[in-house]
């Protein structure tokens, strides 16, 4: 299994508890995920993200219908929180978000690890696909992010 790792980082200006409470609700994500996704937050079990929380989305990739369940496997309020993939589009999808204050804001980042299916094979055929993707839907994150912040400004 060929794992590939995304790094991006970003600094908006807003406050760290802003920034956090935007991301600890899980629907959010629709309005950060670019709209040739289709995707849609279907379902959390907890009304509060923490560890142990399930969220259940389904999404749209290249015409094809899917389901996805994340685990929120470690929750670190304001600094850091993590999710992983328990069934979905990737053979493994391991995402670290951190938060850091900084002067004028907060530092966002996100590592992503992730493998496509199918082994060698998967890879080889959809590899490159998947990784254009992934950083086509992170690029399209931090601006989302970017302009809904900017009107929080510090």
């Amino acid at each position: 299994m060929k794992v590939r790792t995304l790094h991006r980082e970003a600094k908006i200006a807003a406050p760290l508890p802003m920034v956090f409470v935007f991301f600890s609700e899980a629907r959010n994500l629709d309005k950060i995920t670019p709209p040739w996704l289709h995707f849609k937050v279907v379902k959390q079990t907890d009304l509060e993200v923490k560890a142990g929380t399930l969220i259940h989305y389904q999404l749209t990739w290249h015409g094809l219908p899917m389901r996805w369940t994340t685990l929120i496997e470690e929750w670190q309020a304001p600094a850091k929180f993590v999710d992983v993939q328990l069934k979905g589009p990737y053979r493994l999808w391991h995402h670290t978000h951190t938060f850091e204050a900084c002067d004028g804001g907060t530092i966002i980042r996100d590592e992503v690890q992730y493998a496509v299916p199918f082994g060698a094979l998967g890879d080889f055929f959809a590899g490159w696909k998947v990784k254009r993707d992934v950083e086509r839907i992170f690029d399209y994150r931090t601006s989302q992010i970017a302009e809904i912040f900017h009107a929080h400004s510090l």
